[in-house]
């Protein structure tokens, strides 16, 4: 039969069931349902396939018993009927982007696409409801298709709805009411659906494993409609994420090891964040109309309830599925210090009233801070906040050591195994080793330099019984430390007395500082018991000397970094010595050898350990070391020259070594070396040197306000110092600026050619500055928020420094271990990968800040095409069939 008049015949046939009473639909159903399931499965019409869809869910569905709905309807039916809305689906989103005012037609085809697709869910809708019906307890097996096709037609419909101004480019007005009309009725559709699924029943000692693998894929589904609803409906996303929630517990006997926890816990961490930044958008923007409008509060309150939903929600889920949480604890970790880094003290918290403020806070503190309680004995949760290579941004510098401290609070009433477990260092896995806490909150506060200079304060109580009072971020840290100390198990004092130790010998003066006095109140809480044994500890420095003699040149790596005053005076000037004999040899044997700049290294390492001991007992050398020093740098001199030292790092750090050194002896040196020096440095302003150059020429030209220069020597040296005053009192690093203007002053204070001071300051703008730092008043004064700002831009800089310092750190103690059979690394240099990485990083946010200041040199832009193509030649170098990269680039 031919299809025009297949169509005719099928409309009479459908015209004539319509008709029917339910009790000829109940008597004549086992003969002509699988009639109309052959039309369905054979129509090619749209407008015939929602006929019978419709005739077969609202006249025949009621009527087949519910055991066999899977087999005899559901099975036949839904297969069709979603490929049927795809291709509908398809249809409407290709044409969508023709459609106009003018082309009629169109319009009117897509209108009856829209029309048809809001019909097929409404049958959908039926089947749905009908299930509902049939009884309290709904077995899915017996329902198997139909969770998944009107799922899976709902997900397209909220895409294509979300998506819909982009598909309908700038048209939408022509179809909106057909779109609200489908999305009102998925809408309808999934709320229906998810009480239907609400009565399922799963007994965990009869279920199949069919039932199970389709709760499991009906809850993944329902999170996959989470991401696309989020933005468009916020109770329906809460109520889309309730079900997820409550299905989960509900079958958590059965469906617990199936479930995608890490991909729940995502979303839901997602979502908390983007609930979370929409209050603190819009408390925002409500400080900055100066309002308090109803409309405005109301909404914040509406927004502030959904985030305690969210929060209340990650609790409970945490709580119940947390052995199967470990892939989920560093979501966890980031979730927290993203929330904290947004209030106060936080640099970073956005400016808002403080009734919104507060009552955010109150929300999440209710729900994190019973979150880290049931996380502590987690061991995932541990490895996660205290992993030894975190590579946190600025912004989460300042939570991670709170979250560390309020850790360390909450330890005192945790079982000995939990307390081990945070306060022992341990290595977890061959890739990631983790720190203790205690070495952890050091680090952190090393890392808070921004805050700690503010100074940022926090809430404290500090008289029981007393209201808060704000206290610094020093302060805090320190009392809590030292509380948490005084209930320390008596097993761990061994991980306490290294972790001490290694804190007073941090070369962070802050860190060092915070130390001291944690040791100074333990050894006043102790035991006598406790103080000789902190005393024996002490002792064993001379037996460090006997390891690592100061007499071997091969040890210059590590007494470089090693302050001479923590040695008691016989044994400091007796090491002071030996470091000096080996140092002054070191140089001598590179001036005697071939002078190539790959052995400088040996130099360098050699300067610097005679500047440690020139800087920590400079006074106590004998005159004879003096002139030994001065006899074994002085020639190095010679060897210098300004394209070299422009353009060779190794160089570069030669000479910031040397000059400080002489500025030690400068009344012994020659003064044609002193001529040549200036001579160097004035030449070498000028080709823009690292900054830590910068600081070494102020070091020397500090130094020359002690001497007077000879005549011979006049000419040359007084008419360069103004020039090199004057350039780095006008630098735009308000570090070279501020060591520029003590340098100033201390050469102004000392000298005796008092002529040539006034013609350091050329300029009105210099000279109130040099007015300003002598009389210790500001410029400028600075509001709050500028002062935030500096100190954000300051700490940026900072931490590119901490990083290359440890790296430098890392690499000279690996150079002192012995050389074990180590673990093999899929990745052996990962690491020296990463922190080299964090100085580029660092290095291209100062080149950001310096341009938000001042515009761009005319070479900058063709530098940063050159820095380009390097990164591209990295890149290509960094695929996996690069092996050759190492030789060709």
């Amino acid at each position: 039969m031919s299809q025009d008049r297949a169509e005719p015949a099928t409309t009479v046939v459908l015209e004539e069931l319509a008709s029917w009473s339910e009790d000829l639909c109940r008597q004549e159903l086992p003969s002509v349902l699988p009639r109309l399931l052959s039309m369905y499965q054979c129509s090619d019409n749209w407008k015939d396939h929602i006929r019978v869809l419709k005739i077969l869910t609202e006249m025949f569905l009621p009527h087949i018993n519910y055991l066999a709905l899977e087999q005899s309807f559901f099975s036949q039916v839904l297969p069709k009927t979603v490929k049927l809305f795809d291709d509908m689906m398809y249809d409407l989103s290709g044409q969508a982007r023709e459609l106009s005012s003018q082309n009629l037609e169109l319009q009117a085809t897509l209108r009856n696409i829209l029309q048809s697709m809001v019909q097929l869910l409404g049958a959908l809708r039926g089947c749905v409801q009908h299930v509902c019906t049939l009884q309290e307890s709904i077995v899915l097996e017996n329902i198997h298709s139909l969770p998944s096709s009107v799922l899976r037609v709902i997900k397209s419909t909220f895409v294509h709805c979300k998506n819909s101004d982009s598909v309908y480019a700038g048209r939408l007005h022509l179809v909106s009411d057909l779109l609200q009309a489908l999305f009102k009725e998925a809408y309808s559709l999934q709320k229906h659906l998810m009480e239907l699924l609400d009565m399922v029943c799963m007994d965990a000692s009869v279920v199949e494993e069919d039932d199970t693998s389709d709760m499991v894929s009906v809850i993944h589904s329902v999170l996959d409609i989470c991401s696309v609803i989020s933005d468009m409906d916020q109770a329906f996303h809460a109520n889309t994420w309730k079900f997820i929630i409550k299905q989960s517990l509900k079958h958590q006997a059965v469906i617990k090891s199936q479930l995608k926890h890490k991909d729940i816990m995502a979303a839901l961490c997602e979502d908390i964040l983007f609930s979370f930044h929409s209050c603190l958008q819009l408390a925002e923007q409500m400080t900055q109309s100066g309002t308090q409008d109803s409309a405005d509060n109301k909404l914040f309150h509406k927004r502030v309830k959904l985030c305690r939903f969210f929060a209340n929600s990650l609790l409970h889920y945490t709580k119940e599925f947390l052995p199967f949480l470990s892939d989920s604890c560093c979501t966890l970790h980031e979730l927290y210090l993203q929330i904290h880094s947004k209030f106060p003290p936080s640099l970073y918290a956005p400016v808002i009233p403080k009734a919104q403020e507060k009552e955010i806070l109150s929300v999440f503190l209710v729900a994190l801070d019973p979150l880290i309680s049931q996380l502590l004995s987690f061991t995932p949760f541990v490895e996660a906040v205290l992993g030894d290579k975190l590579d946190l941004s600025s912004e989460l510098q300042l939570p991670q050591c709170l979250l560390l401290v309020n850790i360390m609070d909450k330890l005192p009433s945790q079982p000995e195994n939990v307390q081990s477990l945070w306060c022992e260092r341990s290595q977890y896995s061959e890739h990631k080793p983790r720190m203790s806490l205690l070495e952890a909150i050091f680090y952190s506060f090393e890392q808070c330099s921004g805050e700690l200079s503010l100074p940022a304060n926090l809430p404290e109580v500090t008289t029981k019984g007393q209201a808060e009072v704000a206290v610094t971020l020093y302060q805090y840290v320190c009392v809590h430390l030292c509380t948490f100390i005084a209930s320390f198990h008596p097993s761990l004092f061994p991980e306490l007395d290294v972790t001490l130790l290694n804190a007073v010998l941090n070369s962070g003066m802050i860190t060092s500082l915070l130390a001291m006095d944690t040791w100074c109140f333990l050894a006043r809480y102790g035991t006598a018991e406790l103080c000789a044994h902190h005393v024996f500890i002490i002792a064993h420095l001379m037996e460090f000397i006997q390891k690592f003699s100061p007499k071997e040149a091969e040890n210059l790596p590590l007494w470089q970094h090693i302050s001479f005053k923590a040695f008691s005076p016989e044994p400091k000037s007796q090491i002071a010595n030996e470091v000096t004999m080996v140092g002054i040899a070191q140089c001598k044997k590179w001036l005697s050898s071939r002078h190539t700049l790959g052995e400088l290294e040996s130099v360098n390492v050699a300067l610097s350990a005679l500047l440690t001991v020139c800087n920590s007992i400079s006074e106590a050398l004998e005159m004879g070391q003096q002139a030994g020093v001065l006899e074994a740098v002085s020639p190095l001199w010679t060897i210098l020259h300004v394209n070299q030292v422009s353009s060779q790092p190794y160089v570069q750090w030669t000479l910031s070594l040397l000059l400080p050194l002489l500025g030690f002896f400068v009344q012994a040196v020659e003064p044609q070396l002193i001529s040549q020096v200036v001579t160097l440095q004035t030449s070498l302003l000028k080709l823009d040197p690292p900054d830590y150059v910068r600081l070494a020429i102020l070091d020397f030209v500090s130094s020359l306000g002690r001497i007077f220069f000879p005549q011979a020597i006049q000419e040359k040296v007084l008419p360069s110092l103004p020039s090199i005053f004057t350039l780095l009192l006008t630098d735009k690093s308000w570090l070279i600026e501020q060591h520029t203007l003590e340098a100033f002053t201390d050469f102004a204070e000392g000298t005796n050619h008092e002529d040539i001071v006034p013609q350091c300051l050329n300029s009105e703008e210099t000279k109130n500055k040099v007015i300003c730092f002598l009389e210790k008043t500001r410029m400028v004064d600075e509001t709050a928020r500028a002062r935030v700002d500096r100190i954000k831009q300051e700490k940026r800089v900072l931490n590119g420094h901490f990083v290359k310092v440890k790296v430098e750190r890392e690499g000279c103690l690996s150079t002192l271990q012995p050389r074990a059979k180590r673990i093999r690394q899929e990745f052996p240099l990962e690491e020296e990968y990463r922190s080299t990485l964090q100085i580029a990083e660092g290095a291209l946010e100062a080149v950001q800040l310096l341009l938000q200041r001042s515009p761009a040199p005319g070479w900058l832009t063709v530098k940063l095409e050159e820095l380009q193509m390097k990164i591209n030649t990295l890149k290509s170098c960094a695929q996996p069939s690069a092996s050759s990269c190492n030789k060709n680039t």
